[in-house]
């Protein structure tokens, strides 16, 4: 008995389910058990390994969950286990348990719990064996073939009792077989050979047949999640060219123009980083100029690189000097690269170095310093930067001081007008021999300035202009005209200050929109407000900046153009024809362009003219999606020339244009186009609808007539409608009487075009006759009958020839599809007797019919207490399932009813009815081809009123 309740009884409805999990991911395991069969609540526990309880392991790494459905009386177990770590794998176990079941579902896999079992094994004397007298019993192999489940058994009976230690060796002596999907009949070998030019076929099996398939070459595609940025640098700059993929560690190639680039050369350097890859170049020099490819099996984006001469910025240039003599002079200059020389030169003359002269280069840093200052050290002092061009320029004043003293003598004022006025607020008052300096100019301080210088001996005026001037302002309304393929073209408007001096030109930069790395495309100023960027990647959105220059410096950038996409527009479309051509109208058709690009397709212009005529009329007005158009309204007579041009996005394309059409009324000779499948004969059942279409061309419109077997057809018989283009023969049922040769006549005056075709009405073919067995022998008999009478109006392919036992009436097919009219039965048993009918084949092949009542259910009356019974007799194949009901209640289980099926004979006896066993009975007959029902009312009287109705 405690065996039997601890029997599995198969309580699951859903077992957990083995499952590979990514570490770092949540993973959740689910059990279902019915509980409609169990007395009470089951309870269930969650182990790892065989003996491992994890209901106490439940916290925030591991949760449990439990969930009833009242309706379905199913209980729902979760375990979810947050966040897997490698220590979570291993096979776990769901057990549940009621009174007096159990059940248990258990992964099957390698057992890698926390396992314990010196708590099971009993102390014992005996010296413990060691491990390696166990492997000379070849144990090892025999664990290696055994089941999990079976490692315990096997160890207690070899002695092994370091269980732990025996587990951690098996694991590492079992070979890490790969895992194959279920999903599979049938795999691919491992390795094909095939003769080089020869076509091998690959091919596998699946379990689903509507599954997808997916066939890759070596690997999976690899697509580029982020695409090259160009790159603006100088001359010895670091370039690093850094692309996405969307598959980490998969295989690059990067290419420069059309040369591949391996790590060979020891100027590249390839860095990958997870699904980085980067292209880097140490020092950029004027050879890397150019454009750079990454390719992958499943795209490919491209960088382009320029590279300019290293520009030597100025930080600080040198200034003129006034000195005294015996004074020291010392001009200074910072440029922005230390490494930089260059040489002094004094009036185009090189200056040497002396006692007196000094030359110094500290970083970035020359100084040249004159000690000493003599009157022949005055002039035009240069500083040279070795390899570049240019200079920087600076005067060295010797001061020769003079006084003149005139005695008892003011010193004479001067008098600084600011707006030509001696007023006194736009007045300054400076003593001779002093500046007027103004600090921080602005734009207001610019102007015409009078200088007067007074004394008492009279008094003399100057007129100077200030003139104050700054970079411009930057450029105004940057934006794109148009686009092509990799070109856009930007306009923009000059700025409205020049600074103060007229601007000379322009410089312009892109990037692509989300990066912020901006490229210059122009190196020369540029002094139009019309640019043509070329290069750009089709489909990609770019964004332009534009920078104003003057003499003076470079403006800050321009506000940034809105974002464009450089599109092309489609090649012309191809094959442009003329379909039709009516009085006023032509019919046109093409095909779609053989270049679309990344603009797509808006659709489709068509644009028409006179013969001799330039101006192109628009036939429609709003682009159409589909490939022919129907041009209307045209002048009779008239040689009209047709375009069409596609339109998209990036505007329009070149037109095609093929050759004239002549719009004139013409005659066209009648032309029945009969479709391919009336060529043949045409061949219905009885009951089905007839429905032909047939085409047919004639100008003007054509006389048409249907004639069967010679004779006009009778519209009474079959529904005819004709059209300009077509002709429509109806027959809603098709009868037998139908069958015949249709001819289909079109005349247009003394001309016609004629059209035959056969319709044969076919149906199931009669029964074959005088169906006689001439011999006997053995366990065999041999039948013979004749053909039909009625062969369905088809010729007869084969009979069905089918055999029942008198014991049992259940009807078995021996032969199908036999040709001949005679077979031998076989295999039949001595002493029982045996019935033979045969069934006749014609083209309708098809035996199989929807249920049919051949006989209905009649209405009874019946006195209570006497049994009783209700026939009615149904034909179907294949053999129809039979449902009785009383009241619209079946009466399947109902012990009162007893129903019986002989021969499709239906026979519903009813053991001594009461009263309350009357009603509307129906039986209905059901098979995959359709369904039928017969109904009748039994009345139910009581014994009284039949004893009433005797003695009346």
């Amino acid at each position: 008995e405690s065996h039997q309740s601890q029997e599995i009884t198969g309580l699951f409805l859903q077992h957990p389910e083995t499952t590979v999990a990514v570490t770092g991911t949540d993973i959740t395991f689910t059990a279902k058990v019915d509980s409609t069969t169990l007395s009470r609540k089951p309870t269930i526990k969650w182990l790892k390994g065989k003996w491992l309880d994890l209901g106490s392991k439940a916290g925030k790494h591991m949760q449990f969950k439990e969930t009833y459905d009242r309706a379905t009386k199913i209980y729902t177990w979760d375990m979810k286990i947050i966040k897997v770590v490698p220590g979570d794998a291993g096979a776990y176990r769901c057990e549940v348990t009621s009174k007096d079941k159990c059940d248990s579902s258990a992964d099957a896999g390698e057992d890698e719990g926390s396992l314990d079992f010196s708590a099971l094994l009993k102390a014992t004397k005996k010296k413990k064996k060691p491990v390696e007298d166990v492997e000379k019993k070849d144990v090892w192999d025999l664990l290696k073939d055994a089941h999990p489940s079976q490692y315990e058994k096997i160890a207690f009976e070899y002695g092994i009792t370091d269980l732990r230690g025996l587990l951690k060796r098996l694991k590492k002596m079992k070979t890490v077989e790969p895992k194959h999907s279920d999903a599979f009949l049938k795999r691919m070998e491992s390795a094909y050979s095939v003769d080089k030019g020869k076509k091998i076929v690959l091919t596998v099996e699946v379990v689903d047949p509507n599954a997808q398939v997916k066939w890759l070459k070596n690997e999976p595609p690899v697509t580029i999640t982020k695409l090259l940025d160009d790159y603006h640098v100088v001359v010895g700059e670091r370039v690093e060219f850094e692309v996405e993929v969307s598959v980490e560690g998969a295989h690059v190639n990067w290419m420069f123009e059309d040369q591949e680039l391996t790590r060979d050369s020891h100027k590249y350097r390839f860095k990958k980083d997870g699904l980085k890859h980067m292209l880097i170049i140490q020092e950029a020099t004027l050879e890397d100029i150019g454009m750079y490819w990454c390719f992958t099996n499943g795209g490919r984006t491209k960088g382009e690189l320029e590279v300019e001469e290293k520009e030597l910025e100025v930080l600080q240039s040198i200034a003129d000097l006034t000195v005294k003599a015996e004074d020291q002079a010392m001009f200074k200059c910072e440029v922005s690269d230390e490494k930089v020389t260059g040489k002094w030169f004094k009036d185009g003359v090189e200056v040497l170095p002396s006692d007196r002269i000094k030359l110094t280069h500290i970083g970035r840093i020359h100084r040249l310093t004159i000690d000493e200052v003599k009157p022949e050290d005055a002039g035009d002092y240069t500083f040279v930067p070795d390899g570049y061009a240019l200079s920087l320029s600076a005067k060295l004043n010797f001061l020769e001081i003079k006084i003149d003293y005139v005695p008892r003598q003011d010193p004479p004022k001067i008098h600084l007008d600011t707006t030509g006025n001696m007023v006194s607020q736009n007045t300054i008052i400076v003593v001779a021999g002093n500046k007027l300096r103004l600090d921080g100019a602005e734009r207001e301080d610019e102007g015409n300035y009078c200088i007067t210088v007074t004394n008492p001996a009279g008094e003399d005026k100057a007129h100077l202009l200030v003139k104050i001037v700054d970079v411009p302002d930057c450029p105004e309304n940057v934006k794109c005209t148009s686009v092509g393929e990799d070109c856009a073209t930007m306009v923009w408007d000059p700025p409205k200050f020049d600074g103060g001096a007229p601007v000379t030109g322009y410089l312009m930069e892109r990037k692509k929109k989300g990066s912020t790395r901006w490229t210059k495309l122009n190196f020369d100023v540029y002094e139009g407000v019309t640019y043509e960027a070329k290069r750009m990647i089709e489909g990609v959105l770019y964004e332009m900046r534009v920078y104003a220059i003057n003499g003076i410096g470079m403006s800050q950038p321009s506000l940034n153009s809105k974002p464009f996409m450089p599109i092309a527009p489609t090649s012309e479309p191809l094959g442009l024809k003329v379909h039709d051509v009516t009085d006023t109208t032509c019919t046109l058709k093409w095909l779609a362009p053989e270049k679309v690009g990344a603009g797509g397709l808006d659709g489709y212009i068509i644009e028409y003219c006179k013969e001799g005529d330039t101006e192109w009329v628009v036939a429609n007005n709003e682009p159409v999606d589909r490939q022919t158009y129907t041009v209307r309204n045209l002048p009779t007579g008239e040689k009209i020339n047709f375009r069409v041009v596609a339109v998209n996005i990036a505007g329009r394309s070149p037109p095609y244009r093929p050759g004239p059409a002549r719009h004139y009324p013409r005659d066209q000779l009648p032309n029945i186009r009969l479709p391919r499948y009336l060529r043949q004969k045409y061949i219905r059942r009885v009951g089905d609808k007839i429905n032909m279409t047939i085409p047919f061309q004639g100008k003007p419109r054509p006389k048409v007539q249907w004639y069967k077997d010679g004779e006009v057809v009778d519209v009474r018989v079959a529904s005819i409608r004709n059209s300009e283009v077509d002709s429509i023969l109806f027959i809603r049922s098709a009868e037998r009487a139908h069958s015949g040769k249709y001819e289909l006549v079109l005349q247009i005056e003394n001309m016609e075009a004629r059209a035959t075709l056969e319709i044969r009405i076919v149906e199931t073919p009669g029964p074959p006759e005088v169906v006689k067995i001439t011999d006997v022998w053995g366990f065999n008999a041999a039948l013979e009958w004749k053909p039909p009478k009625d062969d369905g109006n088809c010729e007869i392919t084969g009979y069905t020839i089918q055999k029942a036992d008198k014991k049992t009436n259940e009807w078995f097919t021996i032969y199908e599809h036999n040709r001949r009219t005679n077979c031998t039965a076989s295999d039949l048993i001595m002493g029982n007797e045996y019935m033979f009918r045969v069934f006749s084949e014609n083209l309708e092949k098809d035996m199989q019919s929807a249920p049919k009542f051949i006989q209905p259910l009649l209405d009874r009356s019946v006195v209570a207490g006497y049994s009783t019974a209700i026939s009615c007799a149904v034909r179907g194949c294949p053999k129809p399932k039979i449902r009785w009901l009383r009241n619209k209640i079946p009466l399947d289980e109902n012990p009162s009813f007893l129903m019986q099926n002989n021969q499709g004979v239906l026979t519903l006896n009813i053991r001594k009815p009461s009263q309350y066993d009357g009603g509307k009975f129906t039986c209905k007959a059901i098979n995959p081809l359709g369904e039928d029902v017969v109904e009748c009312t039994l009345l139910v009287r009581a014994l009284k009123d039949k004893e009433e109705g005797d003695e009346k």
